[in-house]
């Protein structure tokens, strides 16, 4: 039976020139290239410059993502930025995107749910361009999270870096099986009892200012795999696959503990994990984007690979999604 399927075309990425290694932070704060390595696998990350945005990573990445994917700004129907950092309270940062790439088409929106953004963004546009709400979508995940950070506190700020990731999906007809290209499945979660462990304490219609990232560390730690191992089963079970089927698997790059527990839970090979967390830090909505077009980039994830997407955020929230390339 043929059913629609939303296939990536092209995929794309943008970081900031600015790289700040631990050995850097070390000279600000209380830690050492050896706490953060040991705890985290990150080694450096990048920071955004003044007078660069959400907007401008986001714009680089897709016009990459674009070229890519061979198409032109009137072949895009509709755009979704997931950020936490939009550039400005309203109007959405996806219209700045819009407007920059020269889409006068469709609809643009941001989309928010922290670092499960990407997967929350596919699963949205996998959903519209099914029901027939246009026929490409451009999905962008794009941070400048260091605005968000309280550099003195030694615990969540080495943890994160700036940057964007960007894709470019068209629905095709498949058959319905298992080895159709495109969008095979999407599981999204959320659970608001864990706002506390993992916030910002800022907010227009709460304090007025941005505020900046509190994190329970142990606390997402505790939770992470559980809830990752979780979507991922989900998704495994709608498709009849499993792990020995995927190819490579791509997870939000948060922390290297988290994602090497996962992929030994999930019975995943360590050969097949993708791992940038250790040059980008935690980038939120960004992460998975990056990661994957490094992947696609040094030839690593090849049409008709077998991918699995997965990610946790603030909230909490979380989700997982398989595609075929």
């Amino acid at each position: 039976m043929s059913v629609a399927r939303s296939v990536i075309l092209g995929c794309g990425s943008a970081l900031p020139s600015h790289v700040i290694t631990n050995d850097d932070l070390s000279r600000r704060i209380d830690t050492s290239d050896e706490w953060i390595q040991q705890r985290t696998g990150i080694r450096e990350r990048r920071i955004a410059a003044e007078g660069e945005f959400t907007s401008t990573f986001g714009i680089a990445a897709a016009r990459v993502a674009m070229a890519q994917a061979g198409v032109a700004p009137d072949d895009i129907d509709l755009v979704i930025l997931a950020t936490s950092t939009p550039d400005n309270t309203f109007p959405a940062t996806a219209v700045t995107l819009q407007a920059e790439l020269g889409i006068r088409r469709g609809a643009a929106f941001d989309l928010q749910a922290v670092c499960s953004g990407f997967v929350y963004g596919l699963t949205v546009a996998d959903s519209l361009l099914k029901t027939g709400q246009g026929t490409r979508a451009l999905v962008v995940g794009s941070e400048t999270f260091s605005r968000l950070l309280d550099w003195e506190d030694r615990t969540t700020c080495v943890l994160f870096g700036d940057g964007a990731g960007a894709v470019v999906l068209e629905a095709q007809r498949g058959q319905g099986a298992a080895s159709d290209r495109g969008v095979l499945a999407c599981r999204l979660r959320s659970d608001g009892r864990h706002k506390e462990k993992l916030f910002v304490d800022g907010g227009p219609s709460t304090t007025g200012t941005v505020g900046h990232l509190r994190m329970e560390g142990r606390e997402v730690f505790k939770h992470a795999v559980a809830m990752i191992t979780d979507v991922i089963e989900d998704v495994f079970a709608q498709t009849g696959l499993g792990a020995d089927d995927i190819d490579w698997f791509v997870p939000h790059q948060a922390n290297r503990r988290i994602i090497d527990l996962s992929a030994q839970k999930l019975g995943i090979a360590p050969e097949k994990v993708v791992v940038t967390v250790d040059r980008h830090g935690n980038t939120s909505a960004a992460s998975i984007p990056l990661a994957l077009d490094v992947a696609v980039r040094d030839g690593r994830i090849k049409p008709g690979d077998l991918v699995l997407l997965e990610a946790m955020g603030g909230g909490f929230t979380w989700g997982a999604v398989l595609v075929r390339w």
